[in-house]
């Protein structure tokens, strides 16, 4: 099933699965890949019963998910996504977003167009709204960036040309809800649980453009903590990869204006440091907007596309990374570690 399709009435006992993830920290038991993936398939797809799906969540949030067991929802995931036609001969830049901004300026939008006005297709997934916090999509709005309706409107974008994109290039925002209404209806029990759950993992981690493989993107994933850098660097060497993995902002990829920061680049089953700075604080902090308004933090943005304001340099130096990447071959292909 796709998320094309509605929610299906049919009842899927989620009960066998329950019993083994749901024993509490010491007692729980993760699932094998196969059941991982068969289990988030019939919750992306409402099979699951409002009391089942819940104690899943839970389960999932006080155990947490092996490696494996993302690999499976990652997959089920994928098959929830409408499909978006990779462009010929070129690699799609995967930018997620869903953090926001809740003490620094969101410059997500600003990587994204320094990146689309090279002519580098870039794909910003995300979501529109987060309580409390200044996401992605509503500056790419206060910018005037159209927001894509379908996925074929994405597709589109990702064929043009530089400049001919609003005089940004090949960008495509398009939000989650349109990419993937069944990872939306997960993502939406947040509220009403209060807390996170799984797809809020699986969401960064899609790969959306055609048949899902790292040869048609180059993902762009952060972490906060440098024990999660290892977690993921051990990851992403076992899964099949093309991952340029960073320290944030805030939860969000783009890289932090004030300070250097480790890049990473994990393809091929291999790990390639592309930046390893000396130290974390950069000698020339720009002038950043105060705060996280979008309407100051967009007026910013547009200084510095125009000109009027320098590139962070750490910002300019992910640029170059990117660029690295893509052009290390028109296309990366994966083979499998031994």
């Amino acid at each position: 099933m796709t998320s094309a399709q509605s929610p299906s009435t049919t009842s899927f006992s989620a009960a066998k699965y329950i019993k083994e993830i749901g024993r509490g920290v010491n007692g729980a038991r993760a699932l094998p890949r196969e059941d991982a993936q068969t289990l988030f398939d019939a919750m992306l797809a409402g099979q699951v019963s409002d009391i089942e799906l819940g104690a899943v969540l839970m389960a999932y949030r006080i155990k947490g998910e092996a490696p494996h067991e993302l690999a499976g929802m990652l997959e089920a995931a994928h098959g929830h996504c409408m499909p978006i036609d990779a462009p010929p001969d070129r690699t799609v830049v995967v930018i997620p977003s869903y953090n926001g901004a809740r003490k620094q300026p969101n410059l997500v939008p600003l990587l994204a167009h320094l990146l689309a006005r090279e002519g580098l297709p870039v794909l910003v997934h995300g979501t529109r709204a987060f309580h409390g916090r200044v996401t992605s999509i509503a500056l790419f709005e206060a910018l005037g960036t159209p927001l894509c309706e379908t996925t074929r409107d994405a597709q589109d974008k990702l064929r043009l040309p530089a400049a001919a994109n609003s005089g940004t290039g090949p960008l495509a925002v398009l939000p989650i809800d349109v990419l993937s209404p069944a990872l939306t209806r997960l993502l939406d029990k947040r509220p009403i649980i209060g807390l996170r759950n799984s797809s809020h993992t699986i969401v960064k981690m899609l790969q959306p453009v055609g048949a899902h493989t790292p040869a048609e993107a180059l993902r762009l994933y952060s972490y906060t903590h440098p024990e999660y850098r290892e977690t993921l660097t051990d990851y992403f060497s076992h899964e099949p990869a093309n991952v340029l993995l960073a320290r944030g902002t805030e939860g969000e990829v783009v890289a932090d204006a004030r300070r250097s920061s480790r890049i990473d680049w994990l393809h091929d089953g291999h790990q390639r440091t592309l930046v390893d700075p000396m130290g974390g604080s950069i000698g020339d902090v720009p002038a950043l907007p105060a705060g996280t308004d979008t309407e100051a933090t967009a007026a910013w943005i547009r200084k510095v596309l125009d000109g009027a304001e320098p590139v962070p340099a750490p910002i300019a130096t992910q640029v170059d990374a990117i660029r690295a990447c893509l052009n290390d071959g028109t296309r990366v292909t994966w083979a499998s570690p031994v």
